[in-house]
């Protein structure tokens, strides 16, 4: 912890911005935000966060660091990615590295319908680094029932958009892209068409802008349009944010409760196929220790790939790659087939059990 002397300097440069200046930086001490998704945006984000000295930083993610992240990833280097670390931890170690005044909590996670909510409770803002419509539609819904801004941001390519998003004030996410399965960028992911990182730097620093201006108290100056950019050919579009229908569950009433989102009910084992992947999500019915799950790898012949806290990873002689969390959610990796990814769990970590259902 800095002190007072130490505060003023650390931020000194921020804190001459006059927008800012001293009661800004305070503010910015005293809030929270939550950053859901870890990857390429998520990583930007979390960090201007940390630098700027906004007092809480909660970091969701899913997912664990690969060599294929790091050309966009900030945060993460070949370390973390030959230790197979979970994302929000790798996030977290380095940002407690260059921000040791401020709370950094680590969430290896899938963020859903049953869990969101949790996970915004006392975030003062939601910044979006997830990389599908499901997701993003179930934060916007949490966050209208709460009040709370959400930023939205998406990259593929060399193109980006983003917008904020304020309950109250503009209209929502969902009247925004259309349905729950509609994005404005379904056709263009990065498994698709790319990306490049200066396109992640560029949508990441507005929507870091956006989350300063809310956080240390500009909150009139907040941009309410949809700016969409494109690095390589540099085009930049910009819409102005229709207000709230009245008509919408989500955005028509500010303060509701968090409306139900239509979603199966996640009984016995499930899975889903992940965008572009080639890799299927599969949600165990009794996840079994870690430790039993690695003994039991000892003895079926599987290679162990990497072991720690938060997940094992290991290869089939199947050909795929299973990568399991704590808690029981596993990535098959290097197939599209979810039932196929269901018998792969069972045998290698259920084994001798059947799935209650699959979907």
């Amino acid at each position: 912890m800095l002190d007072a002397g130490g505060w003023e300097t650390r931020y000194s440069r921020q804190i001459r911005f006059a927008p800012i200046g001293t009661d800004g930086q305070r503010r910015l001490g005293e809030s929270a935000v939550l950053v859901a998704g870890v990857g390429a945006l998520g990583a930007s984000l979390a960090q201007h966060m940390a630098r700027a000295g906004v007092g809480t930083i909660r970091l969701v993610d899913r997912d664990y660091v690969e060599p294929s992240n790091l050309q966009r990833q900030a945060l993460f280097d070949e370390a973390d990615a030959r230790d197979a670390l979970p994302k929000a931890v790798a996030a977290a170690n380095k940002l407690r590295n260059v921000n040791g005044g401020i709370r950094i909590e680590a969430r290896v996670a899938d963020l859903d319908s049953g869990n969101a909510d949790s996970f915004v409770r006392g975030a003062d803002l939601v910044l979006d680094g997830t990389d599908n419509a499901e997701t993003r539609l179930i934060l916007s819904d949490v966050c209208y029932a709460r009040g709370i801004p959400l930023v939205y941001g998406g990259v593929a390519g060399s193109e980006g958009m983003t917008a904020a998003l304020v309950p109250g004030e503009t209209a929502c996410l969902r009247c925004l892209i259309g349905g729950d399965a509609v994005d404005a960028s379904a056709d263009r992911t990065c498994d698709a068409v790319g990306v490049i990182a200066p396109a992640v730097e560029a949508v990441a620093a507005l929507q870091a802008a956006e989350a300063l201006k809310w956080l240390s108290g500009n909150r009139g100056e907040m941009r309410r349009s949809w700016i969409g950019l494109d690095v390589w050919s540099f085009a930049v579009r910009e819409s102005k944010l229709p207000a709230p229908r009245t008509e919408c569950e989500c955005c028509g009433r500010a303060g509701r409760q968090v409306r139900q989102v239509a979603a199966k009910a996640r009984e016995g084992i499930s899975a889903a196929l992940l965008c572009g992947r080639d890799t299927v999500q599969v949600t165990l019915a009794d996840p079994l220790p870690l430790a039993e799950v690695k003994a039991r790898l000892e003895r079926s012949g599987a290679e162990l790939l990497a072991a720690n806290g938060w997940l094992l990873k290991w290869s089939v002689p199947e050909g795929e790659r299973i990568v399991l969390f704590e808690g029981g959610r596993a990535l098959v990796q290097g197939t599209g087939d979810e039932e196929h990814a269901i018998r792969l769990c069972l045998k290698y970590v259920q084994e001798g059990r059947e799935p209650a259902c699959a979907g």
